[in-house]
């Protein structure tokens, strides 16, 4: 007989007897509980489908990567409040009702010995894992807040080490080392296993399945599905650690022509944190424009020069 042929009442009830009954999350749990697992679905849970995706598509090439993120940063200014009203606050809400979740839940795992209960445990796990990892992803690779103090606050901490101007060579260089790879690999990972679960989990808890027959087919289909995207995150976590040194500066070039190229047609704004910028590279464009304008100066004085020249002339035919 499938272990996985039915889910006991007691697994959906998680909160503990000694909690107070004037709790607030006790009086609105039901719709609490149901908020938190569409959250985990839309926006998260399609969030994070789209930005592996994205991040995989940097195996094909600077040009593909580079194309995807000048997309995701077309907003300009109004990028960072999307990014807290679509991403950053839905997840709060989620990380925060999933631990009170966990920490009032209790564990089945050795009453019952059923498959479900397991998965109910890695789920409590993976979540803790994910929020952990989320937490230093974005602190690692975007710095959290875009104010100008505090990012130079935390990239002298070694964070923020993202631009998205440079996307592909500023991602490369922030996975190097063994520290943030393997990081990045267990909490990816986790990630995709607490999504995949949490689609059946969620399936149940509105009620899209609730026969053994339907979980068992339901539970199928969320393995393939979490399978599929542990691909796509490993495609993704490959094509940003396995660049060298020399690829890595390769990239910059070609990223600093599509930049030149995409801010003259207006597709980008000028936005010059956002970019890589070398100070040796900088100094050399200083003085290739101090070079410039004096050789533009010495042109006109050239000109000024041979106008007085012509005009000084007798018969007025120039020299």
């Amino acid at each position: 007989m499938a272990v996985l042929q039915r889910v006991p009442t007691s697994t959906a009830k998680t909160v503990t007897d000694n909690t107070p009954e004037t709790s607030f999350f006790l009086r609105n749990e039901f719709l609490i509980r149901r908020v938190h697992s569409l959250l985990g679905i839309v926006p998260l849970g399609l969030y994070m489908v789209v930005h592996l995706t994205t991040n995989a598509s940097f195996l094909t090439g600077t040009e593909t990567f580079q194309r995807a993120v000048y997309l995701i940063h077309s907003p300009g200014e109004l990028l960072p409040v999307i990014e807290w009203a679509l991403i950053f606050a839905p997840l709060v809400f989620h990380a925060a009702i999933g631990i009170w979740i966990s920490k009032t839940g209790r564990d089945n795992s050795q009453q019952y010995k059923f498959t479900s209960n397991r998965r109910y445990m890695l789920q409590r796990v993976t979540g803790v894992v994910a929020l952990v990892f989320l937490f230093f992803h974005i602190l690692h690779l975007h710095g959290w807040f875009h104010a100008e103090f505090w990012i130079d606050g935390v990239r002298a901490l070694g964070f923020a080490n993202f631009r998205p101007y440079n996307a592909g060579s500023t991602l490369a260089m922030a996975m190097n080392g063994y520290i943030w790879p393997t990081f990045y690999l267990i909490g990816v990972l986790s990630c995709v296993y607490h999504l995949a679960n949490g689609l059946w989990t969620a399936g149940i808890t509105w009620g899209l399945w609730i026969s053994p027959a339907g979980q068992g087919r339901a539970s199928k289909i969320c393995v393939a599905f979490g399978a599929i995207l542990a691909v796509i995150s490993l495609t993704a976590w490959w094509a940003a650690v396995a660049p060298g040194d020399k690829d890595i500066a390769e990239m910059k070039k070609v990223e600093d022509r599509m930049h030149k190229v995409a801010l003259e047609a207006g597709f980008i704004a000028d936005m010059p944190e956002k970019q890589w910028v070398i100070e040796s590279e900088g100094e050399s464009n200083s003085s290739d424009a101090k070079a410039d304008d004096s050789a533009k100066s010495d042109d006109d004085g050239g000109e000024k020069e041979a106008e007085n020249l012509e005009l000084s002339s007798p018969d007025g035919s120039g020299l």
